[in-house]
């Protein structure tokens, strides 16, 4: 790799509990209408989008505390309906942010795996524009040291 070639990886604070249930609901709705699923189908699929969004509920402190927005920690469904919302703002926003970055390499699984040209931007710019991507997201970074980067369980040099 280039010298100037920078790894870094990005995280989304409290991702489940910040996903806005509203908004992926209009999204996944216009993804069914462009994929030309029947209105039948689209129907049910709503429909079970709406209860597993709806009965968001956990114990505290032997509280039965209702989730107001975002989705379930720990339920099946929750990293669906996130990967939904997240691929939107990657397709409305991936192609500008990787040319103003000058970043090589995107890979999203759980966290975002970044390779970028620092001799043209900053982790800290790249940081700002992400935060800016969505009013409930907020990203943190992990750059590497010492010429290696832990991502996940692995450390990438």
């Amino acid at each position: 790799m280039l010298p100037h070639y920078t790894l870094a990886s990005l995280d989304i604070s409290n991702l489940y509990s910040n996903i806005p249930v509203t908004e992926t609901k209009i999204i996944l709705t216009n993804m069914l209408k462009h994929q030309l699923v029947d209105s039948q189908t689209q129907q049910e699929i709503l429909r079970w989008y709406n209860v597993i969004t709806t009965q968001n509920y956990f114990s505290h402190n032997k509280n039965i505390i209702i989730q107001q927005d975002g989705l379930a920690m720990g339920a099946p469904s929750s990293g669906l309906i996130s990967i939904i919302f997240l691929q939107h703002l990657e397709h409305l926003h991936l192609v500008h942010l990787t040319h103003k970055h000058h970043i090589i390499k995107y890979c999203r699984y759980v966290n975002i795996f970044l390779i970028f040209d620092s001799n043209h931007t900053s982790i800290q710019s790249i940081l700002m524009d992400f935060n800016a991507l969505h009013p409930k997201l907020q990203f943190t970074v992990e750059t590497k040291k010492d010429h290696a980067l832990n991502y996940l369980d692995i450390t990438i040099q």
